[in-house]
C-alpha cells in the first residue's frame, strides 16, 4: 500500500468523523460506509461514557472534532512532506520495488503501542503514525479507553482492505514486535524500561503543562486559559496544572474569567475530588484561594490534583525562563503570549497539530529509522 493510499484512507476517516460534533451529530451525503458505521460510532460513544465516567459525550466529541479537523488531505500531506527523504531511505513511501529486488529491502516492521487512557482517543496519534508510515501496529489499550479506537480501526479496514492484518488489538502478552511506543506514569515507565529497554523504543513519563501570566492578559485570553485548565477535567498532560504569576498578581480577573466553567462541579467524579482535596488541604492548614469549583494552592510542584491548580510567584521574568528551561523534562506545554520563549496560545493546548509530538520526541522520525 502506497503512502498516498494510506493518506487517502485517513482522509476518509476524517470525513466520517466530521459528522460528529458537540453542536450536531448528523449524517452527511457521500460518506463511505455510513450505513454500516454511523449508528455504530454513536453506540461506541455511549459505551465509552458508561464505562468511564470521565468520558462525557462533550469531551469525547471534542476529541473527535479535533481529529476530524486534523485528518484532511492538506494537513496529512504537509505533515508527511517533511519526511520525504526519510521515506525514500526507508522504502516505505510511494516507490514500487525494483525488478528483481529482494523483499528484504523493505523495512515494514511491527510496532507495539501501549496506550494511556486518561482522555478519549489519547493514543490515536501513535496509531496514526505507525500506520501512515507503512508499519504494522499491535495496540495494547488502557482499560479506561477501549471502545473507540477498535471501531475506527475497523472503519479503516473497510475503507482500504489492505489494512487488514496490519492492525492487531491485544489484552494479553504482546506477540512478536520490532519496536515499542509506550505511554504511562513515572512508575509504569520504570516497568516499560525493564521490559522494553532492549528494543528500539519511545517511553513517555509524567509531564504537565504550565501557563505564564504577566498580569497584562485580556479577559478573552484568561477565558481561553480556562479551556486549557478544565477541558477533560484537567486529566491530560497538555492541560495546564500550574500558573506562574508576578509577585504582586491579583487573581480577581482570573477568577472572573473562569466563572463560565462553574457547572463543572456538577460532575460527580470532579466534585468528589474537589471535596476530598479541599478537606486534605484544610486539615493540613494550607492557604487556599478557591471559588467553589477550583482551588489555587501555592506549590513548587507541577502536577496538581483534580480540581486544584498550583501556582508560583516570580520576581523577574528572565529568572523564570531559566527555571522553565531547567525543568524541560517535566513540562509538556508552556502557555502564554508575548514572551521570549516558545509558547502555545491561550486556549490551544488541546488543539495540537500533527507535528506537535508528545514529550518533543519525533514519532515519525523514529518510525522511519532503518
Amino acid at each position: 500500500m502506497k503512502l498516498l493510499e494510506r493518506i487517502n484512507a485517513f482522509v476518509q476517516l476524517g470525513d466520517f468523523l466530521s459528522q460528529f460534533s458537540r453542536t450536531e451529530i448528523s449524517q452527511k451525503e457521500g460518506i463511505a460506509h455510513n450505513d454500516l458505521f454511523f449508528d455504530g460510532l454513536q453506540h461506541q460513544i455511549k459505551l465509552a461514557g458508561e464505562y468511564n465516567g470521565w468520558f462525557t459525550q462533550e469531551n469525547i466529541l471534542y476529541a473527535i472534532e479535533g481529529w476530524a479537523a486534523s485528518l484532511t488531505e492538506e494537513h496529512l500531506t504537509q505533515w508527511m512532506a517533511a519526511y520525504e527523504s526519510a521515506f525514500a531511505k526507508s522504502n516505505l513511501g510511494d516507490s514500487q520495488p525494483e525488478e528483481g529486488r529482494s523483499d528484504k529491502a523493505y523495512t515494514s516492521k511491527t510496532i507495539a503501542v501501549i496506550m494511556a487512557g486518561n482522555i478519549p482517543l489519547v493514543g490515536f496519534h501513535d496509531f496514526l503514525s505507525v500506520l501512515i508510515t507503512g508499519h504494522n501496529v499491535i495496540v495494547k489499550q488502557s482499560s479506561n479507553d477501549k471502545h473507540l479506537l477498535p471501531f475506527l480501526a475497523k472503519y479503516l479496514e473497510y475503507i482500504n482492505p489492505a489494512f487488514k492484518g496490519k492492525i492487531t488489538f491485544t489484552e494479553d502478552k504482546l506477540p512478536a514486535y520490532d519496536a515499542v511506543i509506550a505511554t504511562g506514569s513515572d512508575n509504569t515507565a520504570r516497568y516499560f524500561d525493564y521490559y522494553f529497554g532492549k528494543k528500539p523504543n519511545i517511553i513517555r513519563k509524567n509531564r504537565n503543562s504550565v501557563a505564564v501570566l504577566t498580569g497584562n492578559e485580556t479577559s478573552e485570553q484568561l477565558e481561553a486559559l480556562a479551556e486549557d485548565i478544565f477541558r477533560y477535567y484537567g486529566l491530560g498532560c497538555r492541560n495546564v496544572s500550574k500558573l506562574y504569576v508576578p509577585k504582586d498578581y491579583n487573581f480577581d480577573a482570573f477568577f472572573n474569567a473562569i466563572y463560565a466553567w462553574k457547572d463543572i462541579i456538577n460532575q460527580a467524579k470532579y466534585a468528589n475530588n474537589y471535596d476530598y482535596n479541599k478537606a486534605v488541604y484544610l486539615m493540613s492548614l494550607f492557604d487556599l484561594l478557591e471559588n467553589g469549583f477550583l482551588m489555587l494552592k501555592e506549590d513548587p510542584s507541577f502536577g496538581s490534583p483534580i480540581a486544584t491548580l498550583f501556582y508560583e510567584r516570580y520576581d523577574a521574568i528572565e529568572n523564570l525562563y531559566t527555571t522553565l528551561q531547567e525543568h524541560t523534562d517535566a513540562i509538556q506545554c508552556i502557555v502564554g503570549e508575548g514572551l521570549d520563549i516558545e509558547t502555545i496560545k491561550f486556549g490551544h493546548t488541546q488543539k495540537p497539530q500533527l507535528y506537535d509530538y508528545a514529550d518533543g520526541v519525533d514519532t515519525i522520525a523514529f518510525l522511519l529509522k532503518k
